[in-house]
């Protein structure tokens, strides 16, 4: 059996996380343009693969009782993407407070901007409580914050 490349995690440019994200036929409405909650999914995997290179990992977290949870998510878009278009989901996590977690994320093709987001989580115990994220995974997220 041949080694394959694990699938990318993308990269950090200064704050901000890139995860490319390529469009496929599934993706698409009838009319072959990404349906709208789609977009959704794209901005999932940027701040799950966000927190992968930062060095937090969802399974790890788990065995700590710790989750996330979107509880607000404004969306603005702005153009449509169709199949096979080659797109950027950028994330910053701007700041902490408590609980909840402040983040910026925006869906380009090439210099357009498709879709611009700005959402909260929240961390919770794994039977939904709110819980304040832990010293260890704050001092990973610090030096991506907002100075």
């Amino acid at each position: 059996m041949t080694d394959l490349p694990e699938p990318t995690a993308g990269v950090f440019d200064g704050r901000e996380h890139q995860l490319p994200v390529r469009i496929y036929y599934e993706d698409t409405d009838f009319s072959g343009i990404v349906y709208h909650a789609n977009y959704l999914r794209y901005f999932e995997r940027g701040r799950s693969d966000f927190f992968r290179r930062i060095g937090i990992s969802h399974t790890e977290l788990a065995k700590a009782d710790t989750a996330f949870a979107i509880i607000r998510m404004e969306l603005d878009f702005k153009r449509s993407a169709r199949i096979d278009d080659a797109l950027l989901v950028r994330t910053t996590y701007d700041r902490v407070k408590g609980p909840r977690l402040y983040v910026s994320q925006k869906i380009t093709r090439g210099d357009d901007v498709i879709v611009q987001a700005a959402g909260e989580a929240v961390c919770i115990t794994l039977d939904g409580r709110p819980r304040k994220p832990t010293a260890e995974m704050l001092g990973q997220l610090a030096p991506w914050l907002e100075p």
